[in-house]
């Protein structure tokens, strides 16, 4: 037993270094030495306790029982609630034994939550792909179908039939597009932007090229800016947020309506601790219902499905703009009243080349 508490002593300062949860349970199986981050996810109130009493789960108790019995190693999955939030552990069960008596147990628990949380995540990822590319090849294998049946010999069946082939590979040809940048931007958002941007001109660009679908449905867009705007960026990725945020704005807005884009000089924006630019993209629409507003980023989601995809959305959109404002060290905003229409807001780092006075609003 003195060899035990020995060794135990020894091993009290390599757990209390540890940035895991780790527990030292005695030979007689009570908690001997429990680290800080053991106290955290615990509570101070398991030192001294059985770990029967404190461990509790099956799984887990199963190898410490093997451990302190036949001094084996073991592993275990160990999960932990603490009010709404659910951890997941893996432990290690490691025998510490310089005797013939019963052994010092020691446990290690590795948060697993994230790689669970990313497994899941990639689950869901593949499940939306399948079924956001199955429906379209679907429905064009219908179309051939019928193509090579019923209306082989119908001209004006040929051309609609056709007309909704075209439609349907649009639409998977712009999801695969979606998913490509996606996966750039992943590829590239650790490397931040470097170059000078006039977020200005980038928006008047975007404005002139969505005009003719705006003129369409009878949407006005409107810009309401200085002369210059220099941001630290990427001038391909806010060409794509600018589309993005003007494009959603004229299909999900008020039609007929207005959509206005408006540029704010910022002195020191207190998140980002430096000089920035604010855009914010306005629509008088419908609005969008608070229950959707934490979920507007997520990949796929949809706050109207049908509508969604009957405009043209892979549900990706959203998506995009969150990882380019992230690798622009930036920050996204979406405020929206059932009613009262939608602003989306991006603020990004202002270039140093542009000293805090100049691009006053006229």
């Amino acid at each position: 037993m003195a060899g035990n508490e020995s060794q135990s002593t020894r091993d009290i300062q390599i757990l209390s270094a540890l940035e895991e949860p780790a527990l030292l349970l005695d030979a007689n199986g009570r908690v001997f030495h429990a680290n800080d981050a053991a106290h955290e996810y615990f509570g101070a109130w398991i030192d001294g306790q059985s770990y029967v009493s404190v461990l509790r789960q099956p799984d887990l108790l199963a190898p410490v029982e093997s451990a302190f019995a036949r001094k084996a190693h073991g592993t275990a999955r160990f999960s932990h609630s603490s009010g709404a939030v659910e951890t997941l552990f893996d432990v290690t069960v490691s025998p510490l034994s310089s005797g013939k008596g019963r052994p010092f147990v020691l446990l290690v628990f590795r948060d697993v939550s994230a790689l669970r949380n990313e497994e899941s995540m990639r689950r869901d990822f593949v499940a939306n792909v399948s079924h956001e590319l199955k429906t379209p090849l679907t429905a064009i294998m219908g179309f051939i179908e019928t193509l090579q049946g019923p209306a082989r010999r119908d001209p004006k069946a040929q051309a609609r039939f056709l007309g909704l082939m075209a439609q349907e590979t649009g639409r998977m040809n712009r999801l695969v597009t979606d998913l490509l940048a996606l996966s750039r931007l992943e590829g590239l958002a650790r490397r931040k932007p470097t170059d000078a941007v006039d977020l200005r001109a980038v928006i008047g660009a975007a404005v002139d090229a969505l005009r003719p679908i705006a003129d369409g449905v009878g949407v006005t867009l409107h810009i309401d800016a200085p002369d210059s705007a220099l941001v630290t960026g990427d001038h391909d990725q806010l060409v794509q947020i600018a589309v993005n945020l003007i494009e959603n704005g004229i299909k999900y807005g008020a039609q007929p309506g207005t959509v206005t884009v408006c540029l704010t000089p910022i002195k020191r924006e207190p998140v980002l601790r430096s000089a920035a630019w604010r855009c914010e993209v306005r629509d008088n629409g419908p609005g969008i219902p608070p229950e959707h507003l934490p979920r507007l980023t997520e990949r796929f989601y949809r706050v109207d499905t049908g509508r969604s995809r009957e405009q043209g959305g892979t549900g990706l959109g959203l998506s995009i703009v969150k990882h380019i404002v992230n690798r622009h060290r930036g920050r996204l905003r979406i405020d929206s009243r059932e009613g009262q229409g939608t602003v989306m807001t991006i603020t990004l780092p202002r270039h140093e080349k542009q000293s805090a006075d100049s691009g006053r609003l006229s």
